[in-house]
């Protein structure tokens, strides 16, 4: 896989803020897909007192979410753990797993944010810009925005709102259960968002996609297929 790198990484937030107004114009949020065949999940842990970083990516068949392919990788960590600057923590780490992958998945769902943050450049954004991949971000928290009330029901949804303005929305991916923050990285409108974050979702309230990276990330997958990477 091809990674665009388009800057160092930097050590402070007053470094990562310059980059962030810099790269969030090039934003895509409208659909710029091909037909999707394998959706692929990305999150990170933490070892050694968490001085070196874990990234797994889970690439998984859509529409049916079997695991195809992982892989794995380990670097020191050099940002700290700042609200709003997530990707410079984690994003040189998860670079290096997806180099590693044989499928290139054709849509990744982030543990994170997207645009619905207050420099409109959040993980998600950051990684599909610098993989060139529609991504979409599917965050457990809010980081900012208010949004209505939310029914209990599965498949409600309610806009995310900030400074007047739809960064997201908060959806209902499980009846009674917590809601997730749904936004667009790159390449990927809201609505379309929506969709596959809830085609992606089956019985549990996160994507299978983020079920099994995190399982990767925390050493806890233990049933892999035997052409993981």
């Amino acid at each position: 896989m091809k990674i665009n790198q388009r800057h160092d990484w930097p050590l402070t937030a007053e470094e990562a803020i310059v980059i962030q107004q810099q790269l969030a114009s090039e934003v895509i949020t409208s659909d710029q897909l091909t037909t999707v065949q394998y959706v692929a999940g990305v999150d990170v842990g933490f070892t050694e007192s968490g001085s070196i970083t874990r990234a797994a990516v889970a690439v998984l068949s859509f529409p049916d979410l079997q695991l195809q392919e992982y892989a794995i990788a380990y670097r020191p960590t050099t940002f700290p753990y700042v609200p709003g600057f997530l990707s410079f923590r984690e994003v040189p780490a998860v670079l290096e797993a997806m180099e590693k992958l044989t499928i290139t998945p054709n849509l990744i769902l982030c543990d994170g944010q997207g645009i619905a943050h207050p420099r409109r450049f959040g993980i998600a954004c950051h990684l599909g810009l610098l993989t060139n991949i529609p991504a979409i971000g599917v965050a457990k928290s809010l980081l900012v925005g208010k949004h209505a009330e939310l029914p209990e029901e599965r498949e409600t949804w309610q806009p995310l709102i900030y400074r007047g303005e739809t960064i997201g929305a908060v959806l209902r991916t499980r009846t009674g259960v917590k809601p997730v923050y749904v936004s667009s990285g790159h390449r990927v409108s809201l609505p379309t968002a929506i969709d596959y974050v809830l085609r992606c979702t089956t019985k549990y309230r996160l994507p299978e996609t983020t079920r099994w990276a995190d399982k990767l990330a925390s050493n806890r997958g233990s049933i892999l297929p035997s052409n993981s990477s």
